[in-house]
């Protein structure tokens, strides 16, 4: 057999082109990084136009154009709860000029079966808001109470419509509701806030997730909100009551962050967090979250990328415990 020999003198000409190499692919890493954007940024919103998710990002949109300079423009590709706008943006080429919206149906639409995804495809750019769960009704049904509904539900199993996003968190919330006071739904599935909010405006389905955005709906007898999903009563809303304190142990919150495709570059992802942080900070985004019912929460990249693995062990838990077997 013959052996192919390299001298020292050669090796060490070969490492010095690899180092140099490197040092080539991250001074142009870098200098892409200073130029970025030089172009509009992609915000794919993978809900209808119209609902919660899509009016929230809306407002980070707007005040993340002040900051990088450059337009954010916000495209809504909807589809199986989710999972086919956040797959669309897994696809495009890690570069920064598309980044995603999501929320905890990251989670919940893998531990369902929904969708293949799960935020270990995506680089965490920031956690921004979290807008706490309502439970609600159709505003003519006879319910004034948790407490009357689920008697009547105990009467009339898997009887009584709610509207969800299946696998979503719409879906979890009333599905926990359920499992803690032994009871059963009808489920009745929508793609999105939007669509699920008209139906249960329009009687079409008596029950629902929604949040504080809503209350003009209950003043105009639309819909009823019967109890919040905080550990404490909330100051705007005083006399709704939490689900602890009628006795169903449940905290539950929609958090919503940006993500970009796996891969992209550090100092890229640097500029967008950079961004949202400053966001976050912005009078004109705490102002509209106010008026949406949500909680201004700021996480940086590390503290996000924490936060993701920690909400994904708590909804793997959280599926299984409703009866959700991963396959």
């Amino acid at each position: 057999m013959r052996r192919t020999y390299h001298s020292p003198r050669f090796c060490f000409l070969t490492f010095i082109s690899l180092i140099a190499a490197m040092g080539i692919l991250a001074s142009a890493s870098a200098a892409a990084g200073a130029a970025y954007p030089e172009r509009p940024i992609k915000m794919i919103v993978p809900w209808a136009a119209g609902g919660d998710t899509d009016a929230i990002h809306r407002v980070i949109a707007n005040s993340m154009e002040k900051q990088l300079g450059k337009p954010v423009v916000v495209v809504n590709i909807a589809g199986a709860s989710g999972t086919v706008g956040a797959r669309e943006a897994m696809k495009a080429a890690p570069d920064g000029y598309t980044i995603l919206a999501i929320h905890d149906f990251i989670h919940t639409t893998y531990y369902t079966g929904v969708g293949d995804l799960t935020y270990k495809d995506f680089d965490p750019v920031a956690l921004l808001t979290s807008t706490p769960s309502v439970f609600a009704a159709y505003g003519k049904t006879p319910w004034n109470s948790m407490k009357e509904l689920i008697e009547d539900a105990r009467k009339r199993p898997e009887q009584i419509t709610v509207g969800v996003s299946l696998g979503s968190t719409s879906h979890f919330f009333p599905a926990m509701i359920a499992q803690a006071a032994g009871i059963r739904w009808k489920y009745v599935s929508y793609e999105g806030t939007a669509p699920r909010m008209t139906a249960l405006m329009g009687g079409h389905v008596l029950l629902g997730e929604t949040n504080l955005t809503q209350l003009d709906k209950v003043k105009a007898g639309q819909i009823k909100m019967l109890a919040i999903a905080t550990a404490a009563r909330v100051p705007e809303v005083p006399d709704m009551p939490t689900l602890k304190e009628l006795g169903i142990d449940i905290v539950y919150a929609v958090n919503r962050g940006i993500v970009a495709p796996r891969g992209t570059p550090e100092a890229v992802l640097a500029k967008l967090e950079d961004a949202c942080g400053k966001a976050a900070k912005d009078p004109a985004v705490t102002d509209a979250m106010k008026k949406q019912g949500t909680l201004v929460e700021f996480l940086n990249r590390k503290a996000y990328g924490d936060f993701l693995l920690k909400n994904d062990k708590i909804n793997a838990d959280l599926a299984q415990a409703l009866g959700y077997k991963r396959k």
